[in-house]
This record gives structure tokens, C-alpha cells and sequence, in this order.
């Protein structure tokens, strides 16, 4: 099983970068490089909880989940 976060498609989408995320957000510059770049192994529920209610998404928009192809549960 793979956990995806998924900042960096958010990001495409609505055409910012990671410098307007640190503006609309106030979240860390190191911090949203390495959401964006999908780069952290764990986000704390605080920065989560910005990212929805700045961005306007949920935290599904965010939190990709891939299951492998040999995840059997």
C-alpha cells in the first residue's frame, strides 16, 4: 500500500506554487516543499487542518491512497 499526498496535483490544478501555498497558508516554506514534492513520511493534523480550510478541500483531496498489487486484505 502507498499513502500519496497530493499537494502538488491541488497545486497544478489551480496554477500556484509552493510560494503562494506559504502565502494563502502561513504553513512553512520547508514544510509545503515537502508535501508538494510528496517528500514527508507524516503530516500533522494542525498543517492538514490549514491546508483544508485555506484551500477549501477536504482531507481526501489530499490524501491519496494506491493500493499494491499484491494487497490481498
Amino acid at each position: 500500500m502507498t499513502i500519496r499526498f497530493s499537494l502538488d496535483k491541488i497545486m497544478k490544478e489551480r496554477g500556484l506554487e509552493q510560494k503562494d501555498v506559504v502565502q494563502i497558508t502561513g504553513i512553512n516554506r520547508n514544510t509545503v516543499k515537502a508535501l508538494a514534492l510528496n517528500a514527508n513520511a507524516r503530516i500533522d493534523f494542525p498543517t492538514l487542518n490549514t491546508l483544508c480550510i485555506k484551500l477549501g478541500v477536504l482531507p481526501g483531496d489530499l490524501i491519496e491512497y494506491i493500493p499494491d498489487n499484491n494487497d490481498t486484505e
